[in-house]
This record gives C-alpha cells, structure tokens and sequence, in this order.
C-alpha cells in the first residue's frame, strides 16, 4: 500500500509578545506605503494598517508565510524630503521608475528615520498593533526595520544628544560640503558606507559612543514591544573592525565589546524568541552570526545565481550546515533588480524553487509572484502599473503551496552528490539535496544551465537501500518507480532541460 497523504499544514504561532519561529520560516517583505496606497485606490477609501480589508490579509496568508515584514513604517524626514529632491541622482532614478514623478511622490526613505514611532499615514501605533494582530490571526509573525548607522538630521537626537553622532569641524563643512553637514553650532558627518558616497539625507551615528548603545537599546526595546523581529539596515558597518576603518580617529577609542553583542544580548534576555536579521556584505556574515543574529542575508548565493555557474553555487552550499542555517536566502528585495527583469521565466522558475527549498530563512519581495519588472526606489510612495505575469503567480502558489510542510520548516537537509561520465560533463550543472523528518522525504533537483544535463544524484539517507521508491513531482504530474540500492549507489539518474527540476515526494512502494 502507498501511503500519499501529506502531513498538515503548520499551525498558527502563538499570541503576539509570545514568539514562536520554525528553524526555517519564510519571510514577505512588503512596501508598506505603496501597499496601502493602492489599496486606497482598489477600495475607494483612506485606509490604513488599522483597516486593511481581512481579505487582504488572507491573500498574504494564503501563500504560508511564517512571517511579514512591513518595510518603512517609521515617521519619515521632511527634511529628507525636501534633501532628496534637490539631488539630481536621486530625481534621475525616480524617473526612471516613474515616467510621470512629481515631487510629491517622494515620501521620504523609510532608511532616513525621524523617529522610531509609526507614521500617521500609515495608521500610527494602533494602526500597527491591528496589523500585528490581524497577522497572528493567521499564524504570522512580524518584522520591522532598525537602522543602526544613521538617522534623519531631524532626529531628535541631533539637538538632545549630539555626541550619538560623528561630529567634524567647520573646515569640514567648508571643504567637504557633500560629507558634512552645519546644523545650529554643530557640524555632522553624513551617514555613508566606506565604498560609496555619503548619503546626504541622513546624519552618521557613532558606533562607539557608550551613551548611544544605550539608547539603540531603549530603541530597539520599544520595538520589540511591537513586533517579533527586526531587519537591521547594512547591520555590519557597526562591527568595531568595519567603523574603526571608515571613521578612524573621529570614532574616538574602540570599545572593549562589539555593538551587536552590547543590542542583541541585552534584547534577547527580555524577549528570547525575538529575530535579528542581519541586512549583511563583504563576506562578515558569520561574525555578525557569532554577535548573536538570528539570520544574515546571503547575498553570495545571489551574486553566483545570477553571475556564476552551477558549480560556484554548489560549492557555496558545501558550508557548515550551522552557518547556512542561519543565512536569508532571496533572488530579489528591494535594493536588488526585479527578479523578473534580469531573470528568463524559466531560469527564475529554478532559482525559485532552489531558494525555497534551501536551508535557513526565504525571503520574497512583494510584486515578485506577479512579475514586475520596476524596481522601484524606497522613497517613492506610488510605482507604476505592470501587468500581473499569471503564469509566474501560479507558479509560486504551487511552489509554496508545495513547501508549506513541517519537514522544510524543521526537518534535515543534505546535499546530494552528483556524478556523471567521462564523456559528458553536464552533471556539473546539475545540483541536488533532500529532505528528511520522520517519514517524510522528499528530493530536489535542479539543472542551472541553459543546456540540457545528465547526472546521477546520490541520496544519502540510510534507509534508502533495499527497498523501492516511488517518486512523485510535487511541481508537475510525473511519477516514477525506482530501487533504493540504484538510488544511494551510483546515484538516480536524472535527465533535465535548460533550467528544469524536480521536486520529488518519495515514499516507499511494495517490492
């Protein structure tokens, strides 16, 4: 007898203030501004996060998310504002996603924070504690921004404590007007990462005064208060290496303690199921792990998915298993290219499924199923229309439909080994993994090339031998019969097209 029923879908998480996280949840960034505004135009009202429709909400839950991430809810800089539309960089870019941009569709970066408090037009407080409420209603979690390395220059911090900040002196504003700014008596550094220009929007804060890690906790302890975790913006410019190195002698003396232990330990004792994530580069993402973040993008995996081969992408995931447990796996956010732009469907349709059923948190970016194409600059409160790609959509419903299963929640991952022939050597470009808690086992396996490939797939698991397998496609409607010894030894034969895969179900068959 072939067993073929699924086990259940998740269950909800507990009540907000209460955490509860799978090992590997799924994440959904959504532009919270743009979001609400157009919802204001399909419903015909002014709407907020107090009075999203409940069928709004479940559209969301109705993928399987473990969680949501409502970027840019904090008061925005009018300052920032009137800053960001003097640049014409900045101008040129809004254009180009925006065709017919008028200067009030710059609603200020969600990245140049006025204060930690919801902005009104999106609902305030309350309107965010309904949302938080509406989510858990539906078995998710909530996460918001912290930006740790810079604030607005209408921060309240500018005129009640500006020693948080990286001060200069007159000559500096005289000399570098674009990396300094005078305001009052006092002249500020402009927030920047080291390989770039500074930002000249915001004002750079300074990682190794005491008195602002202080307050960075009281910060991010009201936040914690409000949601379940927190993506911490460019999180490894605050690492003591990284900011000695950009601010030098006007850091003042490196402390004794790294900033992230100092936030993360402090938060963690009061709320113990609280997520950080690390927005992290430059190849620091298992320090940032080792000070205490709970997950760190993985943007390594994206560089070799879109610029390298098969081979570059297996070797990445040939990582200590704890390290890749906690890295954010992605093909597209909001600082990187449309997924649907630089991807064909086809190839978009592996790395896809690759990310989705990899190890450690997924994130998906809100447009992505539907195919845009835009990717649209975060002080924009309104983007242009795109058609929806219903193909593309389908596809992903079925794809985490397909992944809404305890055993790619919690369960054991390993990579497959993958061989081939003398004469052919197209099993390079094919890379494979399985899946395995109890009973439940399931095998992926992916071809990233534009050409067809043969391999064998070793699996690995020990009772695989000695009995048969029947294999079900989770992503289409082929099956096979097949004998465990053949599959742990030389391997399951697999034959793929250009960027096709498997999605295998195994469950055991008679002999």
């Amino acid at each position: 007898m072939i067993v073929t029923l699924e086990e259940p879908i998740l269950a909800p998480a507990a009540p907000a203030g209460a955490s509860i996280w799978t090992r590997y949840p799924i994440l959904y960034e959504i532009n919270t501004w743009v979001w609400l505004s157009e919802l204001r135009q399909k419903y015909g009202t002014n709407l907020n996060l107090s009075s999203v429709p409940s069928a709004e909400w479940d559209v969301i839950a109705d993928y399987g998310f473990d969680a949501v991430w409502l970027m840019g809810v904090w008061e925005r800089s009018p300052l920032g504002v009137a800053i960001a539309n003097r640049n014409e960089n900045l101008l040129d870019d809004f254009r180009r996603a925006l065709p017919d941009f008028r200067l009030e569709d710059n609603v200020g970066s969600p990245y140049c924070v006025r204060r930690y408090v919801v902005d009104e037009h999106l609902g305030g407080p309350q309107g965010l504690a309904t949302a938080r409420n509406e989510l858990f209603k539906r078995g998710m979690n909530l996460i918001l921004d912290f930006v740790p390395n810079h604030v607005a220059p209408d921060h309240p911090w500018v005129s009640e404590h500006p020693e948080y900040l990286i001060q200069g002196s007159a000559d500096d504003a005289r000399n570098e007007p674009s990396s300094y700014i005078k305001l009052g008596e006092t002249v500020c550094a402009c927030g920047r990462d080291p390989y770039f220009p500074p930002w000249p929007d915001v004002l750079q804060l300074n990682a190794f005064e005491p008195g602002l890690r202080k307050a960075a906790v009281a910060t991010v302890s009201d936040i914690a208060r409000q949601c379940d975790g927190i993506r911490c913006d460019m999180a490894m410019l605050f690492l003591n290496s990284v900011f000695e190195r950009t601010w030098g002698a006007r850091a003042g003396v490196r402390p004794a303690t790294e900033y992230w232990v100092d936030v993360i330990s402090t938060i963690k004792k009061e709320y113990p199921g609280f997520r950080f994530i690390a927005e992290a580069y430059w190849d620091l993402e298992w320090e940032l792990q080792q000070q205490g973040f709970d997950f760190c993008y993985d943007k390594k995996l994206y560089d070799r998915m879109e610029h390298n081969n098969a081979d570059s992408i297996r070797l990445h995931l040939r990582a200590d298993l704890a390290y890749q447990n906690r890295l954010l796996r992605f093909i597209e956010n909001h600082d990187e290219p449309r997924a649907a732009a630089i991807f064909s469907p086809a190839k978009q349709f592996a790395l896809a499924l690759a990310i989705t059923t990899l190890p450690g948190m997924k994130l998906f970016h809100e447009g992505q199923f539907e195919g845009r194409k835009v990717r649209l600059p975060v002080f924009l409160g309104r983007r242009p229309d795109e058609p929806a790609d219903e193909h593309l959509r389908r596809f992903y419903r079925v794809l985490l439909e397909a992944v809404d299963r305890l055993v790619f929640r919690e369960g054991q991952w390993e990579l497959c080994e993958c061989t081939g022939w003398r004469d052919n050597s197209s099993f390079e470009n094919l890379i494979a993994w399985t899946w395995l808690k109890d009973d439940k086992r399931y095998l992926i396996v992916v071809n990233l090339s534009d050409r067809p490939a043969q391999a064998r797939a070793q699996v690995k698991w020990p009772d695989v031998a000695g009995v048969r397998w029947r294999l079900l496609d989770r992503l289409s409607i082929t099956t096979y019969d097949r004998d465990g010894d053949e599959m742990r030894w030389p391997g399951l034969y697999v034959e793929l097209g250009p960027w096709s895969y498997h999605f295998f179900r195994c469950l055991h068959t008679p002999n």
